[in-house]
């Protein structure tokens, strides 16, 4: 899952050096942490949330296919 987010992250950004992500296990599930440069925030979120709404719908998918439970977190680089 995490490849995954990698993937869709580092398509949508100018500078695919700055994507991280970190998988945190949370309970029953899995809590993945993406970071992206703050200029590319805004092609991560989308209007209105649209490209995270969708990018956390693909993780769900995957998920559910391998019979686990995730979600996904979206911030910039400390």
């Amino acid at each position: 899952m995490k490849e995954l987010i990698e993937y869709i992250a580092r398509s949508l950004v100018d500078d695919p050096t700055q994507v991280h992500v970190h998988p945190r296990r949370r309970g029953e599930g899995t809590e993945l942490s993406l970071q992206v440069a703050k200029e590319d925030m805004g092609r991560v979120i989308g209007r209105n949330g649209r490209v995270a709404n969708a990018i956390r719908l693909l993780l769900q998918v995957a998920a559910t296919q391998d019979g686990k439970h995730a979600s996904l977190h979206i911030s910039e680089p400390d």
